[in-house]
């Protein structure tokens, strides 16, 4: 059986943008920072312009393309050239260069390994940057895609950042002593209450209540102001922030905090967090791991149902993507808590026969030995949510004082811990699931008999089973995670059962893609 350490499962799990760690940023000897060659000073300048006269198209095009092609190209292990040294081709346009240098430090932390003093600057350079967007007048439409991946990236640098503070044994005299300088840098209520004040200050809750009456259309221009009399960027931002808040809360293990902060969304419907790819991916993720740790298992399985379906579909088109490799990653994740939560809650009639033909390949022997409940079944338990859930943080800032100790996976043991107690909770439900799928209508003395236990422990377990097959939504209301329930009615237990419905729909228009798919591979046969 595979073993998952956590520390190498989880480390680049938000992006595998972060998957290389050279030597830190800044000491390659050939980096010059002040250095622009031409191709970058043409692509700042048409850049600004771009911005300036609010072409949304071109602006993505360069941030989206020409970006990552230049990255590729001339900075593949070292940073960008300085702000400072393309602050005279914009002409030190304080927002763009606000702008840039938020780029250079997710350039910075994709390529390179960043330094304490590049992380606290980083830091800086956001508080910056979204003091202006929320205090000052932003006139500008920036693309979806470049908004959504601010946030991703502030709250992943705010990730790594707890990560790196809680390795306290390796510090240096010096870091110990910037850490305890700049105390306040990417502090968790610092970050917290810049995500909520762009919710509350972009009023896009009150924008998706109008839009649900019709009296707005953020939905359906994806954010954008098509007559181009205002900005987008903190509207946008406040929408982004809401699955920022649900991931913050996700890391620190306050699953029903992060539910609440997405509620305005209705993830059943398309919305702006389905126009970017990373966006959808990632709101999903969290969505349906914090039902899983709920115990809200319909739920999750339907969301991971449906997004594992879209991912099937359309990930051929995104083989050139910069995110490629981070969908390819949380797919397969998704697919280890899908089998979890399958396991946990065998509703397969929820699951589409597309998803299930791959989870049974991907984990299908390990699915079976999961019912099993004996320490096979729970090393995989922890083997797969070891490899799936979130890199959890401790936010708290460390002791100084000796000895340093590291406490950078206490978290993740928390979480660990709890969900497999949660596990072995189950594995008292196994045997009462059996003999009800078995039975229409038992008495209590006969299950009780056949068991081999008195009434009394009997009643006790039913109880359990009640309490463990149902869950307290978002809304407050009480909801059923069996495919099997029951009634107790004068010492007779009645059965229920779900019946599974047909989809003869699905079947017929499967069939129909893969008639297309024959067709246009005949049609592509060239005859002698």
């Amino acid at each position: 059986m595979a073993s998952y350490d956590y520390e190498d499962a989880g480390a680049n799990y938000d992006d595998p943008r972060h998957a290389t760690a050279p030597s830190p940023a800044g000491q390659d000897i050939g980096y010059d920072p002040n250095f622009v060659p031409d191709s970058v000073k043409s692509f700042v300048v048409h850049l600004y312009r771009h911005i300036r006269e609010k072409n949304v198209y071109e602006t993505h095009q360069m941030y989206e393309t020409s970006f990552q092609s230049l990255s590729d190209r001339l900075f593949k292990d070292t940073p960008w050239p300085s702000v400072d040294a393309v602050a005279h081709f914009v002409d030190n346009d304080h927002v763009f260069c606000l702008l840039y240098r938020e780029m250079w430090f997710r350039h910075l932390y994709a390529r390179l390994s960043p330094t304490l003093k590049q992380r606290i600057d980083s830091w800086d350079n956001y508080c910056s940057l979204f003091q202006v967007v929320l205090h000052g007048v932003v006139n500008m439409q920036l693309p979806n895609q470049w908004l959504w991946d601010m946030v991703d990236e502030f709250v992943y640098q705010f990730q790594s950042f707890c990560q790196y503070r809680a390795k306290m044994k390796t510090k240096t005299e010096q870091e110990i002593a910037l850490l305890r300088k700049f105390d306040q840098a990417w502090n968790v209520y610092g970050v917290l209450n810049y995500l909520q004040a762009f919710v509350e200050k972009s009023s896009i809750i009150h924008i998706l209540e109008e839009e649900k009456e019709g009296l707005e259309q953020f939905t359906a221009t994806d954010g954008y102001d098509y007559s181009g009399g205002s900005s987008n960027v903190l509207k946008v931002l406040g929408y982004f922030s809401m699955v920022g808040l649900l991931r913050v809360h996700c890391l620190l293990g306050d699953y029903h905090t992060g539910l609440k902060c997405l509620l305005p969304i209705d993830i059943s419907q398309q919305g702006v967090f389905t126009s970017v790819i990373g966006s959808h991916i990632t709101t999903i993720y969290h969505y349906g791991f914090a039902n899983l740790m709920l115990r809200r298992y319909v739920d999750a399985i339907h969301e991971f149902n449906r997004i594992l379906l879209y991912i099937y579909k359309t990930k051929q088109y995104h083989q050139k993507s910069p995110q490629y490799e981070q969908i390819l990653k949380k797919n397969e994740q998704m697919y280890a808590l899908l089998a979890i939560c399958v396991s946990l809650c065998p509703q397969v009639k929820l699951v589409d026969e597309t998803v299930n033909s791959q989870l049974r390949e991907k984990y299908g022997e390990k699915m079976i030995r999961m019912q099993r409940y004996d320490e096979e079944a729970f090393a995989i338990y922890d083997e797969l949510f070891s490899y799936a859930c979130p890199k959890f943080i401790t936010p708290s800032a460390p002791s100084f004082e000796e000895p340093l100790v590291n406490y950078n996976q206490d978290a993740y043991r928390l979480q660990l811990k709890l969900f497999l107690y949660e596990v072995k909770q189950q594995q008292l439900l196994s045997g009462i699931r059996t003999f009800l799928k078995v039975y229409s209508s038992i008495s209590l003395g006969q299950l009780a008999t056949y068991m081999e236990m008195d009434e009394s422990t009997l009643r006790t377990i039913l109880l359990t089973y009640k309490h463990k097959t149902h869950a307290v939504d978002s809304v407050g209301k009480i909801m059923s995670n069996a495919d099997v329930d029951f009634y107790i009615d004068d010492d007779i237990i009645h059965v229920v059962e779900s019946k599974p419905v047909n989809r003869y729909g699905d079947f017929f228009l499967r069939q129909i893609v893969k008639l297309e798919g024959m067709i246009n591979d005949l049609d592509r046969v060239k005859l002698d």
